[in-house]
């Protein structure tokens, strides 16, 4: 992995391992649940998951389906070391299946991490409200190249910012992200987004009000 900054899972301020505690204020397991739905993952399907964090959502995936094969990938090797005991905890809590697989790497490297045209299903959740627009692009053009022709994309991240209370709440989010990679989101530029990195059938499926802002799930697909 080329050496490049990134920004923590739980943005400038708060070490990794807070980063549960602060996504707990986003209402993550009913958008994780609905992340869960849209991808429906199937017994050999091999579904990535890009900037995977500490794991919630690759776990999440895993027993919804533990014939499938998941793969999580980060940058951040701490991160990894909680995902690595999350997955672990579960195991021994007697949830049968493997467990996901984690690799180190950063999002506009995924499709040489886990190998080009090779996943039926590609998700991601608040990542790409991290990074400047030209890191977007990147990250969705490698997300692309990482699906199978007629995989899926399902992200979860915030996305435009319809009231006046729900600008106010992002504010915290901007806070720690910083404004300039988190405001075009709150402007709504991610469907747009999506559809130039190639994908069809780009729409936003559900929105969830949470404390730090809404969050917005997009669903898509590669021709």
């Amino acid at each position: 992995m080329t050496e490049r900054s990134f920004t923590p899972a739980a943005g400038r301020f708060a070490p990794v391992r807070l980063y549960d505690l602060v996504v707990a204020l986003t209402r993550e397991r009913l958008w994780r649940s609905l992340v869960a739905m849209h991808v429906a993952p199937r017994p050999e399907d091999v579904v990535v998951d890009v900037g995977c964090g500490t794991g919630s959502l690759a776990v999440l995936l895993n027993r919804v389906e533990p014939r499938a094969t998941v793969i999580g990938v980060d940058p951040d090797p701490e991160a990894l070391a909680v995902a690595r005991r999350k997955a672990a905890a579960v195991v021994a809590g007697g949830t049968p299946g493997d467990t996901p697989e984690w690799r180190i790497g950063m999002g506009d490297d995924v499709a040489a991490v886990v190998g080009a045209g090779t996943a039926d299903t590609v998700v991601s959740s608040l990542v790409l409200h991290q990074c400047p627009v030209p890191m977007k692009r990147a990250v969705l053009a490698a997300m692309h190249e990482t699906l199978r022709p007629g995989g899926k994309l399902v992200i979860a991240d915030y996305g435009k910012q319809r009231t006046a209370a729900m600008r106010l709440a992002f504010r915290f989010v901007q806070l720690a992200d910083g404004k300039a990679d988190t405001q075009p989101n709150a402007d709504g530029v991610l469907p747009r987004l999506i559809a130039e990195a190639g994908f069809e059938n780009v729409r936003e499926s559900e929105t969830v009000a949470t404390l730090t802002g809404s969050l917005s799930l997009y669903v898509a697909g590669r021709p």
